[in-house]
């Protein structure tokens, strides 16, 4: 086992403590939605649905439960559970999951932080949309190095199905978003007996060419929300250009993934060949199939989300923990969590499992 007291003092440039996660946790909700109901819905093949999108089901929120802040509140409990903590040992809650939350102009953070009672803790949130989970953990880990603060709870969750008319062919690379909730301890110079992973280091690159590629129409400043953009159906995500957007992103995002991830494993002393599960944002499958050959990850070495779908944030926290119930992680793995966001940026970070 990894000894996590001194895993970064060997490592010039990294300033004071090292960063270790002590706990995981996740919610999902109940509904299940299959891929034979959205090819129902919205005309497309099953086999489409199920073998090219990957969506065999996922879940989905009843309209009066399971709100952003309900499903953070779950996953942040089992977390600290896990880290055997008391919300009232955080210094630090951040919020990373979906701007599309129990309220607009809303702190999903504050909320979270009340809820579990940590009394002690401030509260913020962090938006990289789907890349989150990355971005929130070089941001945290940063902060733990330098002792701004001892103990942080990373909470996320997306019901961002919500937002998807399965009638608007122009949305369908959205069809697969699903519902449901992840959560993590970070603490600095934990204990090795309390050490589930140490955290490494971190990347990301944006290209803001797609800032304006997904959007809700209405609800914004632009549009502000009128009896008559309801009527248009102007509040579910959609794609004004999607052949535009599916041409320029075809060039730009296989090798900004890559990049990322090397770039975050050789900033940790690893290389490609060294990863040993990737925790990676649901895509088409094909493509998944392609960053995996490309990165050596066998299927025994990741987890295929398709039975939950892209719950935005939370696809990491997700796709390790159906890791670990599968004994596909061990003590002594390097861990990869990679993910990309619309926006569009995309962003690494490596983990060391040291959990026995």
């Amino acid at each position: 086992m990894s000894d996590a007291g001194d895993a970064e003092s060997d490592r010039p440039g990294v300033p004071g403590r090292s960063v270790g996660l002590t706990g995981l946790g996740t919610y999902v909700p109940d509904e299940v939605r299959t891929g034979e109901e959205i090819a129902e819905i919205s005309g497309i093949p099953e086999e489409v649905v199920v073998e090219k999108m990957g969506m065999r089901e996922k879940r989905v929120c009843p309209p009066d439960a399971d709100h952003v802040s309900d499903m953070c509140v779950a996953a942040g409990r089992e977390a600290l559970s896990d880290a055997d903590l008391d919300a009232d040992d955080l210094d630090l809650v951040v919020y990373h999951g979906s701007e599309y939350k129990d309220h607009v102009v809303w702190s999903a953070a504050a909320d979270v932080a009340e809820r579990l009672g940590a009394n002690d803790a401030y509260a913020h949130e962090s938006y990289a949309l789907c890349a989150g989970a990355p971005i929130a953990i070089r941001h945290t880990a940063a902060q733990l190095r330098v002792g701004d603060v001892d103990r942080a709870l990373l909470v996320t969750a997306s019901r961002e199905e919500d937002l998807v008319d399965y009638r608007d062919a122009d949305a369908s690379f959205m069809f697969n978003f699903g519902s449901g909730a992840a959560a993590t301890v970070l603490e600095a110079d934990p204990a090795d007996d309390r050490t589930r992973a140490v955290v490494r280091e971190s990347a990301a690159t944006t290209d803001g060419s797609f800032s304006r590629d997904v959007v809700m129409p209405a609800g914004g400043s632009v549009k502000p929300p009128s009896s008559e953009t309801v009527d248009a159906g102007d509040h579910t995500l959609t794609v004004p250009d999607p052949e535009g957007m599916k041409e320029r992103l075809a060039d730009v995002s296989a090798p900004s993934f890559l990049a990322v991830a090397d770039d975050a494993l050789d900033d940790s002393g690893y290389a490609r060949d060294d990863v040993d599960f990737l925790a990676l944002t649901h895509m088409k499958r094909s493509f998944h199939g392609y960053l995996c050959d490309e990165l050596g990850v066998d299927d025994d070495e990741q987890y295929y989300l398709d039975d939950y779908g892209h719950v935005q944030s939370a696809d990491q926290g997700i796709a390790l923990a159906e890791g670990l119930e599968r004994g596909r992680v061990a003590d002594g793995d390097v861990v990869l969590f990679l993910a990309a966001g619309t926006g569009y940026t995309w962003a690494a970070s490596v983990l060391e499992w040291t959990d026995d």
